[in-house]
């Protein structure tokens, strides 16, 4: 889907107050900002596959179970044989999954499956406790098998917690696309996963009792995409809100007249606008996080997100108790065939498919 109007995104210079701090961005996951939790950038440049959905290499030397170190340009991450992170519980927030590239076999508790990528974005709502595996099958035996994603985690307020787990697909051509180009016809493409953008909303809803299913959230995840020498303008957003922009590919970007050299996360005052220039000889790519601070106590135990140690301690009570549904999959790391294909198979039964290209 794409909405052109470049009348409405001309470039504009703005003063650099902007910004309001540049900070180094670092290794993954990166820092982020009320209402989101928790950021990582998976970059993996697995080989061609060995048949069995796993790399054509040895695995010697890796610390197989915990393999963070990109030994290669890959990890196997929790993966015994295929990369990914096998079954593992979570509750009280929500996870936004945006695949670039490749693909992720998804399991859950509630008996729920689905097979992604290629642009596709899975938005999961934890809430009151759900198990899921997230592995990275890969099918090429003659050719690698990149993949790349960005995981966001987003809280849930404090009423919204307990809400029941359930999963959303945005499909790639679902997802709208801003296509604009500035007085010299360089282009910038922006993505709009979640919030709007010049008339281009986001593709679906987003699920009931997420934070930016509010009208006043002010939520937006947008990825951003500038040609060699492109100056776009980022909108002002809501006063209040927290607005991060992650500059994770290129060499040289400008924000509101403030050069950023290098991967960086820049800090931006939601309530005005901000040019972004590439002044590089090699696209830039941005993600942009931001939202309207839910402001309540943020409590964190591994994968579980509440208000208040006790009710980190309920659910670990829970958990034991009932496994949130137990693992109705033979293994702990399902995966789903040789078959490419990409699905969805909901909890109640329905089938989705994604729309054609």
């Amino acid at each position: 889907m794409s909405v052109t109007d470049p009348s409405t995104l001309a470039s504009t210079a703005h003063p650099a107050s902007a910004v309001l701090a540049v900070r180094p961005l670092g290794a993954p996951p990166w820092e982020t900002a009320d209402p989101f939790l928790f950021c990582v950038h998976h970059d993996d440049a697995y080989p061609r596959a060995n048949g069995q959905l796993g790399p054509d290499a040895s695995l010697a030397g890796r610390a197989i179970g915990q393999d963070f170190g990109r030994k290669d340009g890959w990890s196997m991450y929790h993966g015994q044989r295929i990369p990914g992170f096998p079954a593992h519980p979570h509750r009280g927030f929500e996870t936004v999954t945006i695949v670039r590239r490749g693909l992720i076999d998804h399991a859950d508790s509630l008996g729920a499956a689905a097979r992604f990528g290629q642009g596709d974005v899975q938005w999961l709502t934890a809430g009151d406790g759900v198990v899921h595996s997230e592995m990275f099958p890969l099918l090429d035996e003659a050719a690698p098998n990149p993949l790349e994603l960005f995981q966001i985690w987003l809280n849930l307020p404090a009423a919204s917690k307990r809400s029941p787990a359930h999963f959303t697909m945005f499909w790639g051509p679902q997802i709208p696309e801003v296509v604009a180009r500035d007085d010299a016809g360089r282009q910038t493409r922006v993505s709009v996963i979640a919030g709007r953008l010049d008339g281009a909303a986001a593709p679906l809803a987003p699920p009931p009792d997420s934070w930016a299913a509010q009208s006043t959230a002010d939520v937006a995840i947008w990825t951003i995409r500038l040609d060699p020498g492109a100056c776009w303008t980022l909108p002002a957003a809501q006063a209040g809100s927290n607005r991060r922009l992650y500059f994770f590919a290129g060499r040289a970007l400008q924000v509101a007249g403030r050069a950023l050299d290098g991967a960086s996360v820049a800090e931006l005052r939601p309530e005005l606008p901000a040019e972004l220039v590439n002044t590089g000889t090699d696209v830039v790519e941005c993600l942009l996080l931001q939202g309207r601070p839910i402001g309540e106590p943020v409590v964190q135990y591994g994968p579980f997100v509440m208000n208040s140690q006790a009710e980190i301690a309920q659910t670990l009570a829970d958990y034991r108790r009932t496994q949130f549904g137990g693992w109705p999959w033979g293994d702990d790391s399902p995966t789903h065939g040789r078959d490419p294909a990409r699905f969805a198979r909901h909890v109640d039964g329905r089938r989705e498919l994604p729309p054609a290209d």
